[in-house]
């Protein structure tokens, strides 16, 4: 299989036109790297970085279930641009939560859904996704600012009165050099052009490149932190102080990478073959013969889009209700909401537990919106197809729903499986949790499945090219003039 792909890699820079489109996504994915790494004037992002470090430690190794756990998630969509401060430090997110949001409000929303089935109706609901990532930059990117001006908030209930923890003070700059009210301007405004960069960039991959753009630019802020999750290994079994983890954690690991690997390259490709056959017709004096093929219809449908939508929606809500509780001080009020944020916090039960339905429902939300068995059924009854033992019509788009419905089963039984796997490894095994989801969970899914999606459009214009080249190189027919 592998040497298949490499193949194909090895095709595609044989052809002067995929090799600009190949070129053309290296040299925009750089320009990501570059936008997450560059740093926000005014802050001392060597000072967050140090301090989410002693946070992991602090959190069992950066187990889920605190602040560590939280940025190790969010580092994962970004690239490691938030504990550097940069100005891509809201990373892509915003953009997938407004896409969630507008897709939501298209299947409820009759007007949305009629200008969906309009011409040229798609490309305005892109519009309105666009103005939505922008408002929500905006007002995340000044929440973030009033996170970094005053850094005691973002360890919640695990830093002291004065932003202590372990012996760490911020001292008298704390983050940020100059706080006011010009710097969260200037702040909420460079965090959204981040965004905004992003999402151009992932757009003009998927336009003039090769494969997802925005799949691309979460993946390439993944491969970045491969480094890190290295060095979280070496740390958990060669430790400064004390004594190191069980060789049998090393061994786990490996085997997990492995059956993680091939599982989701098997998932990705799985599909259910529903034969179809077409009826004998008549083209002009010719009659043509019927033939047979078949409908090809995938496990895994949706891909990784429901883990990334619920985790986009799940990232926040913990620390939002715990900054509400401790802004109300003390009193029922406050009990209530920061009781609230500890049972949503990351790695809690009620966390994976609504994270396991959320992907459940995205899953089949994915498919809902994404795949018609009704234009399917229509477009094999005008084609002369059929299904063998399905009456055409009706009783084919019913015989495709159920079929999928199954299948997408499936697939999300086994996104929720990946998902929580390395939740419960940071907790039963104390493996830290950078290393765990890289190796067990949805980095190692997002990557393949990206991975294996490029591949797959790289065949794709291959065989488009090799068609053209066959008929730009072949005889030309000659009509009855000629």
């Amino acid at each position: 299989m592998f040497s298949q792909y490499f193949q194909t890699l090895q095709n595609c820079l044989k052809v002067k036109e995929l090799q600009s489109r190949i070129f053309f996504t290296l040299m925009l994915l750089v320009v990501c790297r570059v936008v997450a790494m560059t740093p926000i004037p005014g802050l001392d992002g060597s000072a967050l970085t140090a301090y989410f470090g002693l946070l992991n430690d602090h959190n069992e190794s950066g187990a889920p279930g605190g602040v560590g756990g939280l940025v190790s998630m969010y580092s994962m969509f970004t690239g490691g641009a938030l504990e550097r401060c940069a100005v891509g430090s809201l990373g892509i997110m915003p953009y997938i939560s407004a896409t969630i949001i507008i897709q939501l409000m298209t299947a409820v929303v009759p007007s949305l859904s009629k200008l969906s089935r309009e011409e040229g109706g798609r490309t305005q609901i892109i519009k309105y996704g666009r103005y939505l990532t922008v408002l929500l930059c905006l007002g995340q990117g000044f929440v973030m600012s009033i996170g970094w001006e005053n850094p005691a908030q973002i360890g919640l209930g695990e830093l002291g009165p004065k932003g202590d923890l372990a012996g760490w003070s911020w001292g008298d700059n704390q983050l940020v050099f100059d706080p006011g009210l010009w710097y969260r301007i200037r702040t909420m405004i460079l965090l959204t052009t981040g965004t905004v960069l992003l999402m151009w960039l992932g757009e003009q991959i998927t336009e003039r490149g090769i494969g997802n753009g925005i799949s691309l630019v979460i993946t390439v802020g993944i491969i970045a932190r491969v480094d890190q999750a290295f060095f979280g290994i070496y740390n958990m079994f060669f430790p400064e102080n004390g004594e190191g983890a069980h060789p049998f954690n090393g061994v786990l690991l490996l085997a997990l990478l492995l059956t993680v690997v091939g599982v989701v390259i098997a998932v990705t490709q799985a599909m259910r073959k529903i034969p179809v056959q077409y009826a004998q017709r008549q083209v002009g004096r010719k009659m043509m013969q019927g033939g047979s093929t078949y409908f090809p219809l995938r496990v895994n449908y949706a891909g990784v889009m429901p883990i990334i939508f619920a985790q986009a929606i799940l990232m926040f809500p913990a620390q939002i209700l715990g900054t509400i509780g401790r802004w109300l001080g003390e009193g029922n009020a406050s009990e209530f909401f920061v009781g609230l944020g500890d049972a949503l916090a990351y790695g809690s039960f009620w966390n994976l537990a609504m994270q396991s339905l959320m992907i459940l429902f995205f899953s089949y939300f994915w498919v809902a919106t994404q795949f018609n068995e009704t234009q399917i059924a229509d477009d094999l009854k005008k084609a002369g197809g059929y299904i063998p033992g399905v009456r055409p019509g009706n009783a084919t788009r019913d015989f495709l729903h159920h079929a999928m419905s199954r299948l997408t089963l499936a697939g999300a039984t086994f996104l929720v499986v990946i998902a929580v796997i390395p939740t419960v490894l940071g907790i039963n095994l104390e493996i830290d949790f950078a290393v765990a989801q890289f190796f067990g969970g949805t980095s190692l899914l997002i990557m393949v499945g990206v991975m294996l999606d490029t591949m797959r459009q790289m065949e794709s214009h291959l065989a488009q090219h090799h068609y053209d080249g066959f008929l730009k190189g072949g005889k030309k027919v000659r009509g009855r003039a000629g």
